[in-house]
């Protein structure tokens, strides 16, 4: 069971998350200042494994308890803000956030996020709801087993296809851009030809959609890129 380090000063949305936390099968230590989530974190024998970190705290923010935290260890940080601010973002990632999520934040894109650095950070996610099978509005997608299923017939995708389903559906909400998929999918930049990507996207929205001129999972961000989730 993963041991999450929550540090958010907002009491109300630091006990919604962390009951959040829990049901899903996580272990949590909660507090509500950098200050506090440092001596935790530091603590002999410390079992914490990710960060998911506030931003706007009291004391020491979030940047600062950011850069002390990768000073200190490479385990995945992900950054909570409240505004959608690119200087924000920019500033968190900058500082060594691996990850952020914009509040509120609903129950499961913040599973998903976390379950996503886990697996990056070569953790294997074991919660109470199934950590490696996702079911999106009948769409289910079997990250062990590598298999997609919709209203329980299985969809028979190419590697590629599978890999690009695999990364969009790991952060539902979160907006992708075409050259992060490139590198995620690829593992390449292709000197930044994304009609690689639009290409695989239209061949895996005909496999999923029920009209795949009105997509329902993968919707088109223009001037950005992708970004997974039913409406």
């Amino acid at each position: 069971m993963p041991h999450v380090l929550l540090i958010e000063d907002d009491v109300s949305v630091r006990d919604g998350m962390e009951l959040v936390l829990r049901r899903h099968g996580h272990q949590v230590a909660a507090t509500g200042t950098g200050e506090e989530g440092l001596a935790l974190l530091t603590r002999p024998h410390s079992p914490i494994e990710i960060v998911v970190l506030d931003l706007m705290l009291p004391g020491l923010d979030g940047f600062e308890v950011c850069r002390r935290i990768r000073a200190l260890s490479t385990m995945p940080i992900i950054m909570l803000t409240a505004r959608n601010d690119d200087l924000d973002v920019v500033s968190g990632l900058e500082a060594g956030a691996d990850d952020y999520v914009v509040k509120p934040v609903t129950a499961r894109v913040l599973e998903a996020r976390i379950r996503a650095q886990l697996r990056r950070a070569g953790i294997t996610p074991r919660t109470g709801h199934g950590a490696d099978r996702d079911d999106f509005a009948g769409l289910v997608v079997d990250r062990a087993g590598l298999t997609v299923t919709k209203h329980g017939t299985r969809v028979p995708l190419p590697p590629t296809e599978l890999r690009l389903l695999l990364e969009l559906s790991a952060a539902p909400g979160r907006v992708l851009t075409r050259e992060q998929l490139l590198q995620l999918v690829w593992d390449h930049d292709f000197l930044g030809d994304s009609r690689l990507v639009d290409a695989a996207v239209g061949r895996l929205r005909a496999k999923i959609e029920d009209v795949p001129a009105r997509p329902r999972y993968i919707q088109t961000v223009r001037g950005f890129g992708y970004r997974f989730g039913p409406l």
